[in-house]
């Protein structure tokens, strides 16, 4: 049965693309320069994951193959050594199962096959967010629709077992429309591996998690979460590269909330309350992702509906961050972002544009440069650089 998916897609027949997982389009050549993999919303001509190959010394971006034809990857994560990629699908029903799915694949690093392991159900509905573990065992997926989080373990070839640990959230926020009900949106661990974090939106909550990486059981940390401000709406989170600052984006808000973490405890506490939008501005925003270069002086946010980027410099005292500038997104509803390996371009996916973005990054002052760069991608969601 067809349904609507957090971000308005009708979802695509389960069993077409079932049939078609794990295939390809075309062989993949080697090709020169960084290789690129796309997750899409799986959409009009979009099939699954894609495969490019980005030249650094230009910032020119050549889509090699269809990777994996899979469906509505919404987004990707990588094993430790780069290896496998985990990929959510984000629907309802998987593999004759009610939830989402979550798919291991092998993947050739020299070409950018995808080899299909195995998939298994979420247990939740709509996996909008999936993470591994430090060691490479665990995996763990965020439910948005269904407002749940689950974990998974993976054998030495890298097969998911079934779900571990699942957790169903209750309750509702203030925010009539966004906040019905629990909406988990994003799964984040931390630096030692000892702690899982849950992002909310829903609940305008953090759920903490201790992890056992041997098994990938998740236990509630004491305290079980961190608390936004009332309508919030956490959604994205990430790590300072110091790992003892954590930064929290909200998307219904549209701020980024400096934490400082507590690596004992499992516990954050907020310091600074940054908001993205210009001042006087009255129309729709939806916060969406944040980045950070390797040595942390720089922090990037993508903001939707208004369609812009906010570059910070980060205070190397308390992590705090200061306005350099806003600048355009290259397109429409930015969904995620990604620095490039030399960390002197940084790439959009503008998911209702259809198009990647690339910007030019000065990397002494902070500043992003529209190179001009666009390249056709139907609903692009997610970047990830092997």
């Amino acid at each position: 049965m067809q349904g609507m998916t957090r971000r308005g897609f009708m979802k695509s027949s389960a069993a077409a693309t079932l049939a078609a997982r794990g295939s390809l389009a075309n062989a993949i050549g080697g090709g020169k320069g960084e290789l690129l993999l796309v997750g899409t919303q799986a959409q009009g001509t979009s099939k699954g994951i894609y495969a490019y190959r980005f030249d650094e010394a230009t910032g020119e971006l050549t889509q090699t193959a269809l990777a994996a034809a899979i469906e509505t990857p919404s987004f990707m994560a990588l094993a430790p050594g780069g290896e496998r990629l985990f990929s959510v699908s984000e629907v309802d029903h998987f593999a004759g199962q009610n939830g989402g799915g979550v798919t291991g694949f092998n993947l050739n690093r020299q070409n950018g096959h995808l080899t299909e392991i195995n998939g298994v159900s979420t247990k939740g509905t709509g996996p909008c967010h999936v993470a591994v573990d430090h060691t490479g065992q665990c995996v763990f997926v965020a439910n948005y629709s269904g407002g749940s989080a689950a974990s998974f373990h993976l054998d030495k070839d890298g097969r998911l077992s079934e779900a571990v640990s699942f957790f169903q959230y209750t309750g509702h926020g203030p925010s009539k429309d966004r906040q019905e009900k629990a909406h988990a949106h994003r799964v984040t661990l931390s630096p030692d591996n000892r702690f899982l974090l849950v992002n909310d939106l829903g609940l305008d909550e953090i759920h903490i998690y201790k992890l056992d990486a041997k098994t990938a059981k998740l236990t509630p940390n004491q305290p079980a979460a961190w608390k936004s401000a009332p309508g919030a709406g956490p959604r994205a989170l990430r790590f300072h590269p110091n790992n003892k600052w954590v930064y929290c984006v909200t998307e219904l808000t549209s701020t980024v909330v400096v934490l400082h973490w507590n690596a004992e405890q499992g516990t954050m506490e907020a310091v600074q309350t940054v908001k993205l939008l210009p001042e006087g501005y009255k129309g729709e925003t939806r916060a969406c992702d944040i980045v950070f270069d390797r040595k942390g002086e720089f922090a990037y946010v993508a903001n939707r509906d208004n369609n812009f980027m906010a570059s910070f410099t980060v205070s190397g005292t308390d992590g705090k961050l200061t306005l350099i500038e806003r600048t355009s997104c290259g397109g429409k509803t930015p969904r995620h972002i990604a620095l490039s390996p030399n960390e002197r371009w940084l790439l959009v996916a503008n998911q209702d544009s259809n198009n990647l973005s690339v910007f030019a990054r000065d990397a002494k002052t902070g500043k992003l440069a529209d190179s001009g760069k666009s390249f056709t991608l139907a609903n692009p969601q997610c970047l990830v650089f092997v």
